[in-house]
């Protein structure tokens, strides 16, 4: 009989404490707030990450960061001097400090800060938000157990919190700046110039999206693929994180005894940035108009620039409508003529409609048409001519070919320039012109049993 009226009183009891448990709930519920669990460990800091305006990481005996978001929303460090911020590291510091929790309370009314390395502490860390509110949060010695003993400015409590948080918060200005050795917006740069030793100096200028001019030495087509190449190389360009002040030094010295073999510089809405390479022996160094100090560049992607000539950024297609599909093209060869035209989902030819797949063939042989070399003179009697009209009629290209000697001479309408094509090349284009064909009849329908 004992043992039965035990077990009705268990049973009595774990109705009892489900139903406190569901009234918590509830109760809870109706005001809007999550059950808390009761083992739950507090929260030390709880804000909002869009909210914050400033941070500030103060290091006992070292340096105090500050960082701030201007009018721009960008972050910038203003302590202890200024210096552009690399806004993903600032973000993950304000993730990492907007919300965290405590291991546990350590003392619920803690008087001896000394003892936990608190006063003064190991860390200090001010979150300021858009409504002018500071949270301070102190950061001790390492417990016991591994974790660090934290508080919170104007609470009572002591805490312990994950290690992982402190490393997260440890952050001096070296960590959080900008690291790139020009920090131009690659999206809206709108000139670059390159001044390599023992070659005339060139300047591009953007004409849209993601296409280039060369202006300088003369007007000429840019291979845009080349200068956007070359920007990202530029833009992605960082210091060595792991810079020591006698590797600086030992940087400063080699760029102070080598030449000059480029100065680079790019235009955006921002201003102009310049950067300034040096060659020693096989290592090249660089000066930026950004940040401070000689870095060593060790992206051989970027440095092989340095070694171009201006040929190597000028544009050797024979046509610039790309992956536009034309809407009209005209082949004059000699006694010859193919003219295809699209006419909504087809090609026609003087009201024939043609066969899409050997006009296609064609025009991936016109897009594909590129220069073995640039000349300037040779151009003799063209045999050839070849229109092309895309963009919806607003874009009309018009192409001159003429033998010289075994290879041919293209020659682009309003364009000095001459691209040297071969031989066999031409030949595939005559082919690609003679095989357009009138679209064959569909089959008859089969006749019904």
């Amino acid at each position: 009989m004992k043992i039965v009226r035990l077990l009705i009183a268990a049973a009595a009891l774990a109705v009892v404490g489900g139903a406190v448990w569901w009234s918590n709930k509830q109760e809870a519920a109706k005001e809007g707030k999550p059950a808390v669990e009761a083992n739950a460990p507090p929260k030390i800091v709880a804000l909002k990450e869009g909210d914050i305006r400033q941070l500030e990481v103060d290091h006992r005996g070292g340096e105090n960061t500050v960082v701030k978001r201007n009018d721009a929303n960008q972050w910038q460090i203003v302590g202890p001097k200024t210096l552009a911020a690399d806004q993903g590291s600032v973000g993950q510091f304000t993730s990492a400090a907007s919300t965290f929790s405590s291991d546990r309370v350590v003392d619920p009314n803690v008087t001896d800060l000394a003892t936990y390395g608190l006063a003064p502490p190991v860390l200090t860390v001010k979150l300021t938000t858009a409504d002018g509110k500071t949270t301070t949060l102190l950061v001790g010695e390492d417990t016991p157990s591994g974790s660090v003993y934290a508080k919170l400015e104007g609470d009572p409590r002591l805490f312990s919190m994950s290690k992982s948080i402190k490393d997260s918060l440890d952050k001096a200005s070296k960590d959080l700046r900008d690291k790139h050795l020009l920090t131009f917006d690659r999206n809206t740069a709108t000139g670059l110039e390159l001044d390599i030793t023992r070659q005339p100096p060139m300047e591009f200028h953007r004409a849209g999206p993601n296409q280039w001019q060369i202006l300088k030495p003369k007007p000429l087509r840019a291979d845009s693929l080349q200068v956007e190449d070359f920007l990202g190389r530029l833009k992605d360009a960082e210091m060595d994180p792991a810079l020591t002040d006698e590797t600086a030094k030992q940087y400063a010295t080699a760029f102070a005894a080598a030449p000059v073999v480029a100065t680079v510089t790019v235009t955006d809405p921002g201003g102009m940035q310049k950067l300034e390479v040096r060659k020693s022996k096989d290592d090249y160094y660089a000066k930026s108009s950004v940040i401070e100090g000689i870095h060593k560049l060790t992206a051989a992607d970027l440095t092989k620039f340095f070694d171009k000539k201006l040929d190597d950024f000028r544009n050797k297609k024979i046509f610039d409508f790309g992956f536009n599909d034309p809407s009209r093209v005209e082949i004059k060869d000699g006694a010859k003529t193919v003219a295809v035209e699209k006419s909504g989902e087809n090609w026609t030819s003087s009201g024939k409609t043609m066969d899409s797949v050997s006009v296609q063939a064609l025009i991936d042989k016109l897009r594909d048409l590129s220069a073995a070399k640039l000349v300037d003179t040779g151009f003799t009697t063209a045999l050839m001519s070849v229109t092309v009209v895309s963009d919806q009629g607003k874009h009309t290209e018009k192409v001159e070919i003429a033998p010289a000697g075994t290879d041919f001479l293209a020659r682009r309408d309003n364009d000095s320039t001459l691209y040297q094509l071969d031989a066999m090349t031409v030949q595939d284009l005559r082919t690609a012109a003679g095989d357009v064909k009138e679209q064959p009849p569909a089959p008859p329908a089969a006749k019904k049993k």
